[in-house]
């Protein structure tokens, strides 16, 4: 977000406020280390069609995953819009457009060349009689169609996909979007706008919570997308304009701060609520409007922007409450911290086709579940660092094309 000197992140790079918010830079790091043990939970899902499975599978990860899933890619979301709106403000919209392109359009391009083919690969290979090379897939891959219709993932083929990189073409096409509207919309009417929504969440305890209830009736209606980490492509871009819109008050972080509490107690109970009307929903409660669906999905969205509030309110009010003098400044435990959070965006980039590669292997051994999980978090946690740090810090060339900027 904006501070100088500041780490990269995967959903914008900037920090929300003029003052470094250390705990936006810890939730980034978080989600990325997390995104490790979600994926490899995942070769071991019954429900799931991963690209490597575990012969033995469970439906208890299911459960588990939903309890991240349900907040950890939409605060990523709400975070670069946070960004968004400082370097927005700072660049002006053809610079902002250029900045974009280059941290997040650069390395989408160059990870989809290079490292996305690989999952895809390894998912044919698991099939004994498949024996074609990665050079001989390759062409493959890249077999793919115009379908305006998936926008904006409008490049559809039978092994062509853009991966786990889905989350950066997103937040670029939201970026470019807020960029053409800045270009056009008045900036008198945005502050007068913004003000009036400023000076309602200031006043009514629990205002922020009503944003819920776009997200709430777009999660219903247009229903829920699995390959999208379990949310419609279209609540991203509401949770991306609500950081934008946030970031433009002080007033906002202050109501966040007081709300949070309850934010946090409506954002636990409806997923408790809710989870059983979404397993007993039957048929696809991911896209079925059948009345228990369907409320399943409402109560979903709402609990994910409450637990947003909740989240971001509770971590600032405990970065407030520690006086200045007190923070740690050194150490080992901070220099590994700013290492990872100086790295977030090639260390997300990285991750999946690593777990992926390792659980390929993992997965023949003759051991329980209870030890295969651990043992792909582990290697793959240690191989994703190695390759950023051996593979992509290293020099001008490979840190430009992993979205860094210079100096990193």
């Amino acid at each position: 977000m904006i501070v100088e000197p500041r780490p990269a992140s995967p959903a914008d790079g900037e920090t929300a406020s003029p003052a470094r918010r250390s705990e936006l830079d810890s939730i980034r790091v978080l989600v990325v280390v997390g995104l490790v043990f979600f994926h490899a939970a995942l070769v071991f899902d019954a429900s799931d069609d991963f690209y490597v499975r575990n012969a033995e599978t469970t439906g208890a990860s299911i459960v588990v995953s939903a309890l991240g899933v349900v907040w950890a890619m939409p605060i990523l979301f709400l975070i670069a819009g946070f960004g968004a709106w400082h370097s927005l403000r700072r660049r002006g919209p053809a610079g902002f457009t250029a900045e974009r392109l280059l941290r997040l359009g650069v390395p989408l391009v160059f990870g989809t060349l290079t490292i996305v083919p690989v999952p895809q690969w390894l998912r044919l290979r698991a099939d004994p009689g498949y024996h074609e090379s990665y050079l001989a897939f390759l062409p493959r891959f890249f077999e793919a169609r115009f379908d305006l219709a998936e926008f904006p993932f409008v490049l559809q083929g039978e092994h062509f996909e853009t991966g786990h990189l889905w989350f950066m073409l997103l937040l670029l096409v939201f970026a470019l979007m807020l960029a053409a509207v800045a270009r056009w919309f008045p900036a008198g009417r945005a502050r007068a706008i913004g003000d009036r929504l400023a000076a309602v969440a200031a006043g009514r305890r629990g205002a922020l919570l009503a944003a819920a209830v776009p997200v709430s009736l777009l999660s219903a209606l247009a229903g829920l997308e699995q390959e999208y980490a379990g949310w419609s492509r279209w609540a991203y871009l509401l949770f991306f304009c609500y950081g934008f819109v946030l970031a433009a008050d002080d007033r906002f972080r202050a109501a966040i701060r007081r709300d949070a509490p309850l934010a946090a107690a409506v954002g636990l109970a409806l997923p408790v609520a809710g989870l059983p009307m979404f397993l007993l929903a039957g048929g696809d409660p991911f896209t079925d409007l059948t009345p228990m669906a369907a409320v399943a999905r409402a109560m979903y969205g709402a609990a994910g922007w409450c637990l947003l509030v909740g989240i971001l309110g509770l971590l600032d009010r405990r970065a407030a409450a520690r006086p200045p003098a007190t923070r740690p400044r050194g150490g080992a435990r901070r220099r590994v911290y700013a290492y990872l959070a100086a790295g977030v965006l090639p260390l997300y980039v990285l991750h999946q086709p690593i777990v992926v590669a390792v659980a390929y292997g993992v997965v023949r051994l003759d051991a329980p579940i209870a030890v295969k999980y651990p043992l792909i978090v582990a290697a793959s946690l240690v191989l994703t660092v190695a390759a950023y740090d051996l593979l992509v810090r290293r020099t001008r060339v490979t840190r430009f094309l992993f979205g860094m900027r210079d100096g990193r």
